[in-house]
């Protein structure tokens, strides 16, 4: 289904988007700043604003108490450069060519909210991680989707060794120094927190405790999942400490009360059957947004809404007249919600994911498209005989020689699309002791998956063979299909082409094709 911005609801909002903009009554109103903070591999809910234990964010918190906390918000992939790549456009990932798999390239006809932006007056830049990873240059792009790049400033320390030496708070004032009077800014805070790899041990020296985690269902509960999952919080702690600088800069110079903040994830976390999967922690993600001039009312919602529903969302409020074509939709109509009576905008929200990492012969990935209601969470996988998250790499003379080609990264320990990690170590080496975890982590599915959210948000029973749910199943599924048919993916017509993209990020050297950079014409 395509969802359109029709210029009905353009001119409905935006005169009281401007008016509560202005400064004064009866002066020329002043559009709206934009600070966009996105973190690199982050779930719902770790943040302390949903009663997460474990975690302290008083900046996220900041955001969502005064302005609107989401419960259902939701990536279109569950990988970084897909998923960033749809929020810069509005679209989801199969109607994005390369654009919609990982570290490939990011095709120039494909619109982006910023340039809109910036066409209306806005200055736009970024700090720490943009669109990526990828190759923006071969494309034709002049400067990275997300704007031009502000990554000058370095920290000569950082609280562990895993956090970015990059001082995105820094970065921030100069791009602020360099604002024109009167000028509206859209800037993109690309934390590269909580990404692997975080120093071990670090959560623990910063205090915190294991019986204080948040374990998900879908990891064993040890004391390296513990230590581990803490680490993870220190380091999203990070992000969100340098987000409150920029909000204090924000407040100090008289701007926070025009300036629009939202503050999200691009994926879920890096920990087995989470990243890189459609199951819930791969793609639930945190979202809080605020705008004191422009949003009186402070709620919190379990309404679905999609990242792709930021671009539009984005161009409306900057006054944006010919809106490119996007499938995501304006939440303006959230935005402008009372606490008892929130719009809906959405019944369901897709998911998708192509290749993730180098991590199966020929450079194949993993297709799959899920559907998530308030209450189910359905996906289909295309390739039921490729290894979900990666081949397995039997410890053999052969594989232990191709491991020494120069120029490929090591093909040990295999189910590369996981991060290596404390906690995926001892998932493999304990996988007797918890056989129905790693098996929903690491070995092959079905081609339909089915879970009841409600009941079991880790996603660690599989309904999809009950039949007590095969109507459920099959209305998700047609539902599904005719949406991805409408949008037109290419897996509808049976089509490969995914397969075939070139993937400009690292390789290892697995049988088939492996040449980096280059289109596999097998499957073009």
């Amino acid at each position: 289904m395509r969802f359109l911005i029709n210029s009905i609801t353009v001119a409905v909002f935006i005169p009281f988007i401007f008016s509560c903009a202005s400064k004064e009554k009866g002066q020329t109103p002043q559009k709206p700043n934009i600070l966009f903070a996105i973190a690199d591999d982050q779930s719902y809910p770790y943040a302390s604003a949903y009663g997460t234990q474990g975690i302290q964010t008083p900046a996220f918190d900041k955001v969502a108490n005064s302005g609107i906390l989401f419960h259902n918000a939701f990536v279109a992939a569950p990988q970084c450069s897909p998923s960033r790549a749809a929020i810069l456009t509005g679209k989801n990932i199969w109607q994005l060519e390369e654009a919609g798999t990982h570290g490939s390239s990011f095709p120039k006809k494909f619109p982006v909210f910023t340039d809109q932006l910036e066409n209306v007056g806005y200055q736009i830049g970024y700090t720490g991680k943009p669109w990526g990873p990828g190759n923006w240059e071969i494309s034709g792009w002049d400067r990275n989707p997300a704007g031009p790049e502000y990554n000058e400033l370095i920290l000569e320390n950082v609280p562990a060794t895993g956090i970015n030496d990059n001082d995105y708070y820094g970065n921030f004032e100069v791009f602020m120094d360099k604002l024109g009077e009167d000028q509206p800014f859209f800037f993109w805070y690309g934390g590269k927190e909580p990404h692997r790899v975080y120093e071990a041990g670090s959560g623990s020296k910063a205090g915190k405790k294991p019986g204080d985690v948040a374990l998900p269902s879908f990891l064993p509960d040890d004391s390296v999942t513990r230590n581990d999952v803490m680490d993870y919080a220190l380091e999203i702690e990070y992000f969100d400490s340098q987000l409150q600088k920029m909000l204090d800069l924000l407040e100090s110079r008289g701007l926070l009360e025009n300036t629009i903040v939202v503050v999200t994830a691009d994926n879920g976390m890096p920990f087995p059957y989470a990243k890189a999967n459609l199951q819930e922690y791969g793609t639930h993600v945190p979202l809080a947004i605020s705008w004191p001039n422009g949003m009186k009312n402070v709620f919190e919602t379990h309404e679905l809404v999609s990242m792709i529903d930021l671009a539009p969302t984005f161009m409306e409020l900057a006054g944006v007249k010919d809106i490119p074509d996007m499938t995501g939709k304006s939440l303006m109509p959230i935005l402008n919600s009372t606490p008892n009576k929130v719009q809906n905008i959405h019944e369901y929200v897709l998911t998708g994911r192509e290749r993730h990492t180098h991590a199966r012969p020929d450079n194949l990935g993993y297709p799959a498209r899920a559907i998530r209601t308030k209450d189910y969470l359905y996906v289909k996988n295309y390739k039921p005989d490729r290894w979900p998250i990666g081949d397995p790499v039997p410890d053999t003379e052969e594989n232990r020689n191709r491991d020494k080609v120069k120029g490929f990264k090591s093909l040990f320990p295999g189910y590369h699309d996981i991060d290596n990690s404390p906690s995926k170590t001892f998932m493999m080496d304990h996988k007797d002791q918890y056989p129905e975890l790693f098996a929903n982590a690491f070995m092959k599915r079905d081609g339909d998956e089915l879970y009841d959210i409600r009941k079991d948000p880790g996603c660690v029973h599989d309904l999809s063979e009950n039949m007590e749910y095969d109507a459920v199943k099959k209305e998700l599924s047609d539902l599904l299909d005719r949406n991805l048919t409408e949008q037109g993916d290419p897996r509808m017509s049976g089509s490969e082409i995914f397969d075939s993209y070139p993937r400009y990020s690292s390789m290892r050297n697995f049988k088939g094709f492996n040449k980096r950079g280059e289109y596999n014409p097998a499957y073009k």
